[in-house]
C-alpha cells in the first residue's frame, strides 16, 4: 500500500514486524478519539498474529495514540461493552460530542458513534423547563443533551452501577447536576414515584425498550406528553413494528389523540435499522 495516510502507516508498521509481509487482513476501519483506538472485533485474531505488546504498541505508533483496545460482545442484564484493553490498563475515557463531555469505563460501559444524530435530537427536541424522564439513562446518551442543550430537567433511570457512576461524573464535568436526579436501581421500581411527571419520557434501550412502556405511560403527565421510543425494525419495512408499538399506548390512554413519527438512527445489523418512534398523546 502506498501514501502516508493511517492505513499505510499501520500496514508498514505491521509488517516491519513480520519480515514485510502480514499474516493477516488488517482492519479498514477504527474508532479513533483522544488517546485511544478502538479496533473492530476481530482484529489481528487468528492463529498467525503474535497478540503480545510488540505488535500493540507499534499498532498504536502507527495511529498516533497511547492506548488501543478491541470491540467485544455486548453481554450480560448490565448490557456490558466487552471491550478488551489491548495496550494500556486505564479504560477510563471521556469523549466530547456537540459541546457535551462524557466519560465513561470503556471495557463495562456502552458508546454507540452512530447514535450521534439522534443524541443531538434530543438536546433540540428538549424544551427549556420540561421535566424529562429518561427510563434506560445508561452514561447519559441522551439526558446530558438534553440537559445541556435543550434547558430541560430530568429524571435519570439506571440500573447498572458503573454506568450510574459514569453518568453523574458526565452531570457534574457538564455543570448540570442541579437539573437532574438520578435514580439507581430496577425502573420498574425506581419510576414508581414518578407517576405523572414527565413532560418527555425516553425509552433508549436496545434492541427493544417496549417493555418500558407500561413504566413510560405511568410516568407521562395525565395531561399528555412525548414517548422517544428506541427499538430494532425490519429494514424494508417499519409499518409493523411502529404498529406493534403505538397498539398498547392508545390502549392505554383511550380517548387520546396519538400522534407519531419515525427516525431512523442507522443501519444495525443486516436488514435491520435501529429507529425511533417520537409518539405524542394528547
Amino acid at each position: 500500500m502506498q501514501g502516508n495516510g493511517p492505513h499505510a502507516m499501520l500496514e508498514e508498521a505491521v509488517s516491519e514486524l513480520y519480515d514485510g509481509s502480514l499474516p493477516g487482513k488488517l482492519p479498514s476501519r477504527w474508532e479513533l478519539f483522544s488517546d485511544v483506538a478502538i479496533m473492530p472485533r476481530g482484529s489481528f485474531e487468528g492463529p498467525d498474529w503474535d497478540q503480545d505488546e510488540t505488535l500493540w504498541e507499534a499498532v498504536a505508533r502507527a495511529l498516533g495514540v497511547e492506548r488501543l483496545a478491541r470491540m467485544g460482545e455486548v453481554s450480560g442484564e448490565f448490557r456490558e461493552s466487552g471491550v478488551e484493553m489491548l495496550l494500556g490498563e486505564d479504560d477510563w475515557v471521556v469523549r466530547r460530542e456537540s459541546g457535551v463531555d462524557y466519560g465513561y469505563a470503556m471495557t463495562r460501559c456502552m458508546f454507540s458513534a452512530g447514535n450521534v444524530n439522534e443524541r443531538r435530537r434530543m438536546g433540540e427536541v428538549a424544551g427549556e423547563g420540561e421535566v424529562i424522564v429518561d427510563l434506560y439513562a445508561g452514561i447519559g446518551y441522551y439526558t446530558l443533551p438534553a440537559l445541556v442543550h435543550g434547558g430541560a430537567s430530568v429524571h435519570a433511570c439506571e440500573w447498572n452501577p458503573e454506568a450510574a457512576r459514569a453518568l453523574r461524573w458526565g452531570l457534574e464535568a457538564n455543570g448540570v447536576e442541579g437539573r437532574c436526579v438520578v435514580h439507581e436501581g430496577d425502573n420498574r421500581v425506581t419510576a414508581e414515584s414518578l407517576e405523572g411527571a414527565a413532560d418527555r419520557v425516553i425509552l433508549g434501550l436496545l434492541p427493544s425498550s417496549e417493555e418500558g412502556l407500561g413504566a413510560a405511560l405511568r410516568v407521562l403527565a395525565h395531561g399528555g406528553g412525548t414517548l422517544h421510543v428506541h427499538g430494532l425494525a425490519p429494514s424494508k419495512d417499519h409499518a409493523p413494528w411502529v404498529a406493534g408499538v403505538l397498539s398498547p399506548v392508545s390502549d392505554a390512554r383511550p380517548g387520546s389523540t396519538i400522534g407519531h413519527a419515525l427516525t431512523r438512527v442507522k443501519s444495525y445489523a443486516p436488514h435491520w435499522d435501529h429507529v425511533v418512534l417520537d409518539i405524542s398523546v394528547a
